[in-house]
């Protein structure tokens, strides 16, 4: 019987750290990201858990575009400040070759390859060197998606522009901000809780949110997560 399945479409991610050749202890950094993506993948769970696959990258698929892209904002604050991750988004149809090993391929998983290769170039351009998402679209079950690159029209490059946006904001947060971002995207953390946390007033808590762009973080990324 013939074991290679055609699956619908779907939203497949595929991510690894920025610079980790340069970390000193690469063990601890591989035991971080693993409980980061478990951590994860219980709040927004994949189609076949979110998962370590060669050296420092990972791999899942989600059935929207909007989980896939919750799922690598997530993933990322967690390894902050310890360390950084980019992420391509692929979309489009899937193959499973092997469903006893979980092996899988097709033109989502090219388009999410192509879109994170794009995502690692982006960073030796100035003006998106703090780029760490993108999404790239297969055409159709048959587009091979052989060159990296990011989707430019239709609203896939809409994605692409708020992405863009997104992950200035955040890269220009500090060690701070980015802890009452993380926290304040777990709907049931106050930002007295934070305030808490973190020993400062709550009023400075709020002025954070709003002077440095955290707030609009937070929307930007609800918009996002809610995509089909």
């Amino acid at each position: 019987m013939d074991r290679v399945k055609p699956r619908t479409s779907c939203c497949v991610l595929i991510g690894d750290l920025v610079g980790s050749r340069e970390v000193p202890d690469r063990a601890a950094l591989h035991d971080a990201l693993a409980v980061a993506l478990s951590t994860v993948d219980a709040v927004r769970p994949s189609r076949d858990g979110l998962r370590v696959t060669v050296g420092d990258e990972f791999q899942g698929s989600y059935p929207t575009l909007g989980e896939a892209l919750d799922v690598a904002l997530r993933v990322r604050l967690l390894l902050w400040p310890d360390a950084d991750v980019r992420v391509g988004v692929g979309r489009g149809t899937v193959t499973v070759l092997d469903p006893g090993r979980g092996i899988e391929d097709g033109p989502a998983w090219w388009a999410a390859r192509a879109a994170v290769e794009a995502v690692e170039a982006a960073a030796d351009r100035a003006p998106t060197r703090l780029l760490r998402t993108g999404l790239r679209t297969a055409d159709g079950p048959e587009d091979r998606v052989a060159e990296p690159g990011l989707d430019t029209s239709g609203p896939g490059a809409a994605v692409n522009a708020a992405l863009l946006c997104q992950d200035h904001l955040v890269g220009s947060l500090s060690d701070r901000s980015r802890r009452l971002l993380r926290g304040l995207m777990d709907t049931e953390t106050t930002q007295a809780d934070l305030a808490a946390a973190e020993g400062i007033s709550a009023s400075a808590v709020s002025q954070r949110v709003r002077a440095d762009g955290i707030g609009a973080v937070l929307a930007s990324h609800r918009l996002l997560r809610d995509l089909p």
